[in-house]
């Protein structure tokens, strides 16, 4: 196999959409990064940076806005600089499989997508509405995928807060700890010279957070987006809220008693404190469901 091949299987059949969401926002800097690269060589002028700043990334100022009115869904795939990307996409690709774990990789495309919505409905309300920002509002516009990565964040630690990950030279920190630190380093930091980019994530992180409340109620919002027209026989899994509909494959999916004391044991303990097999027992009940998903 090939380079190219090998590529085009972990990004379109690895049964994860963490890859896919990875890809485009890489193949998206790559594109205009080059052509911006092409363009100085040649002309030494940044059209390409105006092009994006100007029909991309989302603006603050209303009439503006409604004649770009793609832009709060372009923006969430568009980077600033290398390290804006790369932090993005390492954030993007840890919480996404942890998501992915627990829920599923289309609810992770839906939070994804209607995270950085919000944010950028956050970041375009503030900008309108408080004082602050009356001298920027008719020229401030933003880029990143910072909002729908903080959607993910506070989505897996709204879902599984004691879950545990193990950071460079601070070692195993549970979720809710690191999105609340998190959190608390955006808002403030909204007196900087990127309150733009702060407050779209505070957006994310608000909608992240109301999507798992809503889920553990019972109320799914990414059904209507992710749901099929016909559906088989399933297995309803649900930890205290709803948590995933696994459907069934065969007599060796894991019962519904097991996988309910599974995730309390995730509630109350962690990811980190189950036992191989009751890792293997929820791993192969998340597989199951997956392959039925593609």
């Amino acid at each position: 196999m090939n380079t190219i091949d090998e590529l085009k299987m972990k990004i379109f059949a690895s049964g994860t959409k963490v890859n896919l969401l990875i890809a485009i926002n890489v193949a998206v800097f790559l594109v205009f990064g080059l052509l911006n690269v092409g363009e100085y060589l040649i002309t030494r002028q940044n059209h390409v940076d105006l092009f994006i700043r100007e029909y991309l990334a989302v603006p603050t100022y209303l009439p503006k806005l409604l004649t770009r009115f793609w832009t709060p869904f372009t923006y969430m795939f568009l980077h600033a600089g290398f390290f804006h990307i790369l932090f993005n996409m390492l954030w993007l690709y840890w919480m996404g499989r942890i998501f992915e774990d627990f829920l599923n990789s289309k609810k992770l495309v839906f939070v994804y997508i209607a995270g950085g919505l919000a944010g950028a409905f956050f970041y375009i309300a503030s900008f309108n509405l408080f004082p602050a920002f009356a001298d920027v509002r008719l020229t401030s516009a933003a880029v990143g995928a910072s909002a729908s990565v903080t959607a993910i964040l506070v989505a897996c630690a709204t879902l599984v807060p004691n879950y545990s990950i193990h950071l460079l030279f601070l070692g195993a920190i549970r979720l809710k700890w690191i999105a609340l630190i998190y959190v608390v380093i955006d808002l403030l930091s909204i007196t900087g010279s990127n309150a733009g980019g702060y407050l779209s994530h505070l957006g994310g992180a608000i909608f992240g957070f109301v999507f798992i409340k809503a889920l553990q109620n019972g109320n799914d919002w990414s059904k209507p987006f992710t749901q099929r027209p016909t559906r088989k026989s399933k297995l309803k899994v649900v930890s205290k809220s709803h948590v995933q509909n696994f459907k069934v494959k065969n007599t060796e999916t894991p019962n519904q008693a097991t996988i309910d004391a599974i995730l309390d044991k995730i509630s109350t303990s962690g990811y980190d404190n189950l036992t191989a097999k009751e890792k293997e027992t929820l791993f192969k009940a998340s597989t199951q469901h997956e392959e039925k998903e593609k």
